[in-house]
């Protein structure tokens, strides 16, 4: 109520005047501000975002946690954009890539385990930075998913197998708008400074591509 009373009563000076003008401005974007900082006060000294024990992010999927020493939590979409699907192959078992995805020592871990039953397994939430691509930009930017088999054995890629992952790529795409396309969705190789060869020569691209189109959601 002074505030009211000092401007009827009397010429703003400049300052008012420019601190007036600025508000005007940023006016629309005061209760955006306000909006990210309400997302982000868990990034305080003490502060932890609340989670959800067991969540997943993929209806049907079994959550078993990673190390928290091969993720960082995150607050994505809003801290880091979601922009890439990296497709990695485990080089091992089912079995085994949970194991050393639980391993604090391993230092890496993708957010899904796809097995080649088609059993889909989330060890990593999506708004957190999983340590998967061996690049720090690709990482917050993407979502890894590994797939149960050998890059040098065909057989480990069954129909099962496409078939489940190409549906939670699919949802995944929807869900942070990212378009079906080979740029979008890509293999661990064609990640920047990587020196893995994931998923390999016999990873149909051209079928997994076309069934991710046949089950996005945005297409309905």
């Amino acid at each position: 109520m002074r505030a009211k009373k000092q401007e009827t009563s009397r010429r703003p000076g400049r300052r008012a005047l420019i601190i007036g003008a600025a508000a005007v401005v940023v006016g629309g974007g005061i209760a955006l501000e306000r909006d990210r900082v309400s997302r982000l006060w868990w990034r305080m000294p003490g502060a932890q975002k609340p989670r959800v024990e067991g969540a997943v992010d993929f209806a049907g999927a079994r959550w078993i946690n990673a190390s928290s020493s091969n993720y960082r939590r995150a607050d994505r979409p809003y801290d880091y954009g979601i922009d890439r699907v990296v497709i990695h192959v485990t080089q091992g078992s089912y079995a085994s890539a949970v194991k050393v995805f639980q391993d604090p020592g391993h230092g890496a871990a993708a957010h899904y385990i796809v097995r080649k039953d088609g059993h889909i397994t989330q060890m990593i939430r999506e708004l957190d930075v999983a340590f998967h691509a061996g690049n720090r930009e690709y990482n917050e930017r993407s979502i890894g998913i590994e797939h149960e088999g050998f890059v040098d054995d065909a057989s480990s890629f069954t129909d099962a197998m496409y078939a489940a992952s190409a549906r939670l790529t699919a949802r995944i795409c929807a869900r942070y708008e990212i378009p079906v396309d080979r740029k979008h969705i890509i293999g661990h190789v064609e990640v920047p400074g990587t020196d893995h060869t994931d998923p390999g020569p016999h990873w149909d691209w051209d079928r997994y591509i076309r069934m991710v189109r046949e089950a996005d959601t945005r297409r309905t």
